[in-house]
């Protein structure tokens, strides 16, 4: 399919806009309390991307403190039910399915004639990488109408985790066909957990206009330099146990949309014949099976 006039302006105007600084911008617009603004700004977000504010706990702009506050809303108890079965690896959020399939010859495919190096993703660093080399990957695209919290497939405990400065690109099926290395070039997150199937990788991936990646337990990320930092688990001196997540609990949420990369070593565990690329997701179903 050939890149439309449009598409190819969108793109170029990405390559040239101080995505950096227009993200800060955007991001002092969330975080106002002025009443009249972010109520005003909630108001319209929702109409204009049909949000379903029948599924959150609260519904009303007022009853928000700033627009990422209604961005990261929560939802109603018991709106998405976590399969409980032990084999069972689900979705970490709302959205939809981007790509998925193996990890081969230390690529992942990102779409009609683009991939990217697993080792950038992750960081840089071959050590990380190769516990996924001949694994499976899971790019998962959330929309600006989608619950932005995010949660564990299936329970892990953190091992490790990276700040990666990068690009800010928009993500969406325009820039993934259109704009090279998207995912490993973008400003992202990856955590690496410790599960019964071997090591796991969430990858929390920046873009254009988001105002923040927080995990639940380091909080807002947002270095003051732009150099890769890694922190592993439990930290130096760390008194304190391991940190382990249960399938389904929260670990991080977006503030503003964008994507999150799953990843699993080789023969762990195998994707759900359905599952294919634009198909919708909900948290908490299972996408994948464990391998006995």
């Amino acid at each position: 399919m050939t890149t439309s006039v449009k598409d190819k302006l969108f793109i170029a105007f990405q390559y040239i806009v101080p995505q950096h600084l227009l993200s800060h911008l955007v991001g002092w617009l969330a975080e106002t309390r002025i009443n009249w603004i972010k109520n005003l700004f909630i108001g319209k977000f929702i109409k204009q991307f049909n949000v379903n504010m029948d599924e959150a706990k609260r519904q009303r702009p007022d009853e928000f403190e700033n627009f990422n506050d209604f961005f990261t809303r929560e939802l109603k108890d018991g709106l998405r039910p976590v399969d409980t079965n032990s084999n069972a690896i689900v979705s970490p959020a709302d959205g939809a399915i981007s790509q998925l399939g193996p990890i081969e010859n230390g690529r992942v495919f990102q779409a009609k004639g683009q991939d990217y190096s697993l080792i950038e993703l992750l960081g840089g660093d071959n050590n990380t990488a190769n516990d996924f080399m001949g694994g499976q990957f899971a790019t998962i695209y959330l929309s600006p109408k989608d619950y932005h919290r995010l949660h564990m497939p299936v329970t892990g405990t953190l091992r490790e985790m990276i700040y990666v400065p990068g690009d800010l690109f928009s993500v969406n099926q325009t820039t993934a066909e259109n704009v090279p290395r998207l995912f490993s070039r973008n400003e992202r997150v990856v955590a690496i957990f410790d599960t019964e199937l071997g090591p796991m990788a969430l990858v929390l991936v920046g873009a254009m206009i988001v105002a923040g990646i927080e995990t639940t337990w380091a909080g807002r990320i947002t270095p003051f330099d732009r150099r890769v930092r890694s922190v592993k688990y439990p930290t130096q001196g760390d008194i304190q146990a391991p940190l382990t997540i249960e399938k389904g609990e929260e670990m991080g949420r977006f503030f503003l949309g964008s994507t999150i990369v799953v990843c699993f070593g080789k023969d762990k565990m195998h994707w759900l014949e359905d599952m294919k690329a634009e198909r919708p997701l909900r948290l908490g179903e299972s996408i994948g099976l464990t391998l006995e």
